[in-house]
């Protein structure tokens, strides 16, 4: 059982973010060099596509909201 909905925007914003970090950690730990700037495109870009994602997310969720059929009791949880 889930304890929550999945959200997969989150899910994306977060693997860009993870993908920020390694990029910053390579450069730290000296196994290649990184401009500062290169992260920005990664950042931005992988929080455009999360805001993308969760849109086209909550338009799905709605539409399958609408399909319930009439008369019938939706489930509550508590």
């Amino acid at each position: 059982m889930l304890r929550h909905e999945f959200q997969p925007g989150r899910l994306v914003a977060g693997a860009f973010l993870t993908l920020a970090a390694v990029i910053y950690a390579g450069d730290a730990g000296g196994i290649w060099e990184t401009p500062w700037f290169v992260v920005i495109p990664v950042v931005v870009g992988g929080l455009c596509l999360a805001g993308a994602v969760g849109s086209l997310t909550g338009l799905i969720r709605r539409r399958r909201g609408r399909s319930v059929p009439q008369g019938t009791a939706p489930e509550t949880t508590a």
